[in-house]
C-alpha cells in the first residue's frame, strides 16, 4: 500500500493533466482526525475503503487493475503471423560466451563480432521503425496521449517479434504507470510469451547432446512428436520416462537465445552508460537497474537452477497440503534441458470448478509463506503458472525467477508494520532505511512530518470529505524526490507478485484485503520467534510508546494466531465445511474482533468454533511449547494485575494504627494499577470465553461464581491436565514473583515500624524557613 501510494503520486507529478482527476478521486476517500494507535483490523477497513474510493474512478480503476495484473493473457498460443527474430553466431574457438552475467566480458565477446551487433540493431530498427515514426508523428500533431493505446498495440507486437528480452521488457512496462497511461498498460498486458515453435528434430538433437545419449528413446519410451507449448525462451513436451513409466513435461530451450539476450543486453547497457556520461541518469539510472534485471534473466535461461529452486520449494511447501509443486529430475536437467513431473490439470483463471475461491486463497497462503516464512519467493505469479488438478489441489509450475528475502528484510517488513499500526512515523522513517528504501546515512527526521501527513490521510479511510490536495501532493513530493528514495529490487518484485495476487482474489473476494492475510504470519513470528529483534518487536506492538500494555492488541494477535493454526488443519481436511458458519469473536465490552474478517480463507469455508473450542485453542498455544516465549512475556503482566486485584480487596479496619501499617502492604492503587485489571480482565475473558450457562454442581457452580461458562470447565479440564507441568510452572513463577513483591513491602513496612526515618530537619519544631 505504501508503494502504491508513492505510484500514485509520481503519476499525478509526471502527468499533470490526467492526474488531477484521479487524484482528487483519492482525496474523497479520506478525512483528517487526530493520530491515534490503530489495530491491523483498522488498518485493514481504511485501506479497503481508500481502494473502494479510488476505484470509483475509470482511469483510477483501471491503473489498479493494471497494476495487479488482471489483463494478463494467458493464453496458450500467440496470434498468427507473429515470428520472433533470433540472432545466429558460430562459435569462435578464441572466445566463449559467459555463462553467468558478466557487463565487461559481454563487451569482450560482442566487441569481436561487429557484424552479429550491427545485424542485431538493424533488426531492431527495421522493426521498430514503424512505431518510431508514428510516435514522431504523434508528438509533431500533439497527439500523443490520444493515440497511447494504438501505439501500444503497436508496441507489443514489435516487442515479440525482437525477442525474449524485450518481451521481458514489455511485460515490465505493463505494470509501470509511471511511464504509461492505465489504458496502455492495459493493452499491453496483452502481450502474450507465446510465440511459434521451432523444429523438434532441432530439440531432439539438443536433449540428446545435452542428456549425453545416442537416441532419444534411451531416456524416454514416448515423446510428442511436437510441442504442446512454446514460448520465447523455450518448448514443452509431454513424454514418458522408460525406466519408472512416470509422465514427465521436457522443456527445451530455443536456439540462439542466450546469445540473442546477451547482444540485447550488452547494447541496451551501452545505451545506459552513455546517458551516465550526459548526466541523464541521476534518478533513472538504465545501468543499474539493467544490471539487476540482467542477473535474474541469467537465471531464468540456466534450467538447472530452475531445477534447484523447483526441488527446494517442494521442499518447503509440504508443510502446506493441497498444494501440489511438480517433481523435479535433476539426474535429467542440464542449462538448456529441463525435466519435471507432468501434472493433470486447468489453469486456475479457467477453471468453473467449485473450490476455485478456495484454491485462489490457498494461493495467497502459499505465497505469504514464501514471503514471511521460507523467505523463499516465487517473483513470477501468474494465471498461467497455477493449476487446478484434477484432484481439487493446487499446482503451482515455473520456478526460473526466484527472489530471496533475508531475515533482515523479512523482520524489517514486521518492524514496519507494527510501526505504521502504531503511527509511529519517525520509526517509518527509519523502516525505509533498513528496507534499503532510503540509502543509508541519510538523516530522515526532516521528512518525519510529511510522512506523517501522507499516512493519516491515506489511513482514515471511509470518508468523503476532501482534503486539500495540493498540500498532499507537496508532501508526497518530498518523500519520493527530496529524498534518495528508490524501489529496492527485492521490493520491486514483492510489490509484482503481491499485486498480482491480489488481482486474482478479489475476483472470489471482493472484500480481500492483503493486511488481513498476512496479519496471521506476522502474528505467529512474534508470537513465537526467540531472535531479540522480534522479542522486541512483540514488546513494542503490545506496549507501543506509551510503555503500556494494550491487551486488545495482544487478543488480536491470539486471534490471528488461532485462526493461523484453523487454517493449518482446515487446509488438510475439507469435511464439515459448509457456507455462513463463522462469525467474529465477541470481546469485552461487546465490539468484535474483525482484523481476520476475510483473512487466510473465504469466510464460507471455514467451520465456525465454538466459544469454549476457541478458548482451548488460545490456551493450548499458551501451555504448549510455541508458548514459552509468550507465557515469559506474559509473566509480569499476570503478576502485576493478581497484586492489584489482591490490594484492591483491602478494607480498613478501624484501628488507624493497624491500617497504617497494613497500607504499605497493600499500597492503593494507581493508573497503572486500574490499567492492569483491566487488561486482565480482558484477558480472563478471552482466554476462558466467560458466558453463563446452566447452572450445575460442585466445581462448576464454583467456576460459575467467577464467571466461567461451566461447558467451558469441561472441555478446558483436559487441556488442563494435559499440561499440569507447564501449568505448575507457570503458577510457581507467578507466586514467586508475587511472593518476592511481598516480601519487599512486608520488609519496607517492619523497617518503617523498627527504624523509622527522622523527620526533615525543615519540619522540626523552631527551626527558620527562608
Amino acid at each position: 500500500q505504501i508503494a502504491q501510494a508513492l505510484v500514485v503520486n509520481q503519476v499525478r507529478l509526471l502527468r499533470k493533466r490526467r492526474a488531477n482527476k484521479r487524484m482528487d478521486t483519492l482525496m474523497m476517500a479520506v478525512e483528517t482526525r487526530p493520530k491515534k494507535s490503530s489495530s491491523a483490523s483498522v488498518m485493514s477497513n481504511q485501506i479497503r475503503d481508500m481502494r473502494q474510493k479510488m476505484e470509483e474512478d475509470e482511469e483510477t480503476s483501471l491503473m489498479m487493475q493494471a497494476l495487479r495484473g488482471q489483463n494478463m493473457n494467458d493464453d496458450d498460443r500467440q496470434g498468427e503471423g507473429i515470428s520472433m527474430q533470433l540472432i545466429e553466431m558460430a562459435t569462435m574457438k578464441d572466445s566463449e560466451l559467459p555463462m553467468r552475467y558478466d557487463p565487461q566480458a559481454l563487451k569482450d565477446y560482442f566487441n569481436k563480432r561487429p557484424g552479429a551487433v550491427a545485424k542485431r540493431i538493424t533488426q531492431i530498427g527495421s522493426t521498430s521503425f514503424g512505431l518510431l515514426l508514428g510516435l514522431f508523428q504523434d508528438f509533431i500533431s500533439g497527439n500523443v496521449e490520444k493515440a497511447q493505446v494504438k501505439r501500444a498495440a503497436e508496441l507489443r507486437k514489435v516487442l515479440v517479434s525482437l525477442g525474449p528480452f524485450f518481451i521481458k521488457l514489455g511485460q515490465a512496462l505493463s505494470i509501470r504507470p509511471d511511464v504509461l497511461s492505465p489504458r496502455a498498460m492495459t493493452e499491453l498486458q496483452q502481450l502474450c510469451d507465446k510465440v511459434p515453435s521451432f523444429d523438434s528434430e532441432i530439440a531432439f538433437a539438443y536433449i540428446q547432446n545435452e542428456l549425453g545419449i545416442d537416441d532419444i528413446s534411451q531416456v524416454f519410451s514416448a515423446i510428442t512428436p511436437e510441442p504442446v507449448a512454446a514460448a520465447s525462451l523455450g518448448q514443452v513436451y509431454r513424454a514418458v520416462l522408460k525406466n519408472s513409466g512416470e509422465t514427465v513435461a521436457v522443456k527445451v530451450q530455443r536456439p540462439f537465445v542466450l546469445e540473442t539476450v546477451s547482444l540485447d543486453l550488452f547494447l541496451i547497457r551501452a545505451l545506459g552508460e552513455t546517458l551516465r556520461t550526459l548526466g541523464l541518469a541521476e534518478r533513472f539510472d538504465i545501468v543499474e537497474l539493467l544490471d539487476e534485471f540482467a542477473t535474474r534473466f541469467y537465471d531464468e535461461l540456466d534450467y538447472v537452477i530452475e531445477c534447484q529452486n523447483g526441488e527446494r520449494v517442494l521442499r518447503e511447501m509440504q508443510k502446506l497440503p493441497n498444494v501440489k509443486i511438480p517433481k523435479n529430475y535433476p539426474q535429467l536437467t542440464t542449462r538448456r534441458v529441463h525435466v519435471a513431473e507432468w501434472v493433470e490439470g486447468e489453469k486456475l483463471s479457467q477453471s468453473k470448478a467449485a473450490d476455485v475461491s478456495e484454491l485462489v486463497e490457498l494461493g495467497v497462503v502459499t505465497y505469504l509463506t514464501q514471503l514471511l516464512d521460507t523467505g523463499f519467493f516465487h517473483a513470477d505469479p501468474h494465471p498461467g503458472n497455477m493449476l487446478r488438478t484434477n484432484d481439487g489441489q493446487l499446482c503451482i509450475l515455473d520456478f526460473g525467477l526466484m527472489t530471496v528475502i533475508t531475515e533482515d528484510q523479512k523482520f524489517g517488513m514486521i518492524e514496519a508494520i507494527a510501526h505504521l499500526i502504531h503511527r509511529d512515523y519517525e520509526r517509518i522513517g527509519e523502516d525505509f532505511v533498513k528496507l534499503d528504501f532510503i540509502p543509508p546515512n541519510v538523516d530522515t527526521r526532516p521528512i518525519v512530518p510529511a510522512l506523517g501527513r501522507v499516512f493519516d490521510a491515506a489511513l482514515q479511510g471511509g470518508g468523503a470529505k476532501s482534503i486539500n490536495f495540493n498540500e498532499l501532493a507537496a508532501d508526497l513530493a518530498e518523500i519520493t524526490f527530496s529524498f534518495p528514495f528508490r524501489i529496492p529490487p527485492y521490493f520491486a518484485l514483492v510489490i509484482r507478485a503481491i499485486g498480482v495476487l491480489e488481482g486474482i482474489a478479489l475476483v472470489a473476494n471482493k472484500d480481500f484485503a492483503i493486511v488481513d492475510e498476512s496479519y496471521p504470519w506476522i502474528a505467529r513470528k512474534l508470537l513465537t520467534d526467540p531472535s531479540p529483534r522480534m522479542r522486541e518487536a512483540l514488546r513494542y506492538m503490545v506496549y507501543g510508546n506509551s510503555k503500556r500494555f494494550d491487551a486488545d492488541r495482544l487478543v488480536d494477535m491470539l486471534q490471528a494466531l488461532e485462526r493461523f493454526q484453523n487454517v493449518k488443519e482446515i487446509t488438510s481436511r475439507h469435511d464439515d465445511i459448509h457456507p455462513g458458519n463463522l462469525a467474529p469473536r465477541a470481546l469485552p465490552g461487546g465490539s468484535t474482533s474483525t482484523a481476520l474478517s476475510n483473512a487466510i480463507v473465504p469466510l464460507q469455508t471455514i467451520p465456525q468454533q465454538s466459544d469454549s473450542a476457541s478458548a482451548r485453542e488460545a490456551l493450548k498455544f499458551f501451555f504448549g511449547k510455541d508458548g514459552v516465549l509468550f507465557r515469559d512475556f506474559l509473566l509480569d503482566e499476570v503478576v502485576a494485575s493478581l497484586d492489584a486485584a489482591a490490594r484492591s480487596a483491602y478494607r480498613p479496619s478501624g484501628n488507624s494504627r493497624v491500617d497504617e501499617f497494613l497500607r504499605k502492604l497493600a499500597p492503593e492503587l494507581d493508573d497503572d494499577d486500574r490499567t492492569s485489571l483491566s487488561n486482565a480482565g480482558i484477558l480472563y475473558q478471552f482466554f476462558l470465553d466467560s458466558r453463563r450457562g446452566p447452572t450445575l454442581s460442585g466445581v462448576q457452580r464454583a467456576g460459575q461464581s467467577l464467571g466461567i461458562n461451566p461447558q467451558t470447565i469441561r472441555t478446558l479440564a483436559p487441556l488442563l491436565l494435559e499440561h499440569r507441568a507447564e501449568l505448575r510452572l507457570f503458577s510457581a513463577q507467578i507466586f514467586a514473583k508475587l511472593a518476592e513483591k511481598q516480601i519487599g513491602r512486608t520488609l519496607g513496612a517492619f523497617v518503617d515500624v523498627i527504624a523509622p526515618l527522622p523527620p526533615s530537619p525543615r519540619n522540626l519544631p523552631g527551626t527558620a524557613t527562608s
